[in-house]
């Protein structure tokens, strides 16, 4: 692989951002879930800036993408970034290219004050498991996630 580049994505690039959330589904095996479009990706991403998106490329071909946003730590009392996606086309994987968008975020990180960079992984996903224990990440213990969504979510609202 050439030296590790980056770039940051543009409005102009929601198609292709929502085409890697479909293929990280697929691999993911939750296609069904994804009820995303464009026009929410515009608003959310790029109108509201809720989120960034951060593409490696290969000479001039996005390869994988980055998906993150801002957290807080009150414990750290100082914000974090959690990585909510993370995917590289399957013919690019084994070139150093999941390692280089976490080595940005992290970069990203730091520029920016944060006190931590966190995500989530499937447990089933061995693969990427193994990946992450290698670049020294340590998975929370004692934690559980819990969510709220549709229609629950709306009689909690209520």
């Amino acid at each position: 692989m050439a030296a590790f580049r980056f770039r940051y994505a543009e409005e102009k690039d929601t198609a292709l951002i929502l085409h890697f959330i479909r293929q990280l589904a697929i691999y993911e095996k939750m296609e069904d879930q994804v009820t995303a479009d464009e026009h929410l990706l515009k608003e959310w991403l790029f109108e509201k800036q809720t989120a960034r998106v951060i593409f490696a490329l290969e000479e001039e071909r996005e390869v994988g993408f980055a998906l993150f946003f801002h957290n807080f730590s009150t414990f750290l009392g100082k914000g974090g970034i959690y990585l909510e996606d993370l995917f590289v086309l399957p013919e690019y994987r084994g070139r150093g290219y999941g390692k280089g968008l976490l080595k940005q975020l992290a970069k990203i990180a730091v520029s920016e004050g944060c006190g931590r960079l966190e995500w989530m992984c499937l447990d089933w996903n061995k693969p990427s498991i193994d990946f992450y224990l290698s670049l020294k990440a340590r998975p929370m213990e004692d934690w559980t996630l819990y969510r709220l969504t549709g229609d629950t979510l709306n009689r909690m609202a209520e």
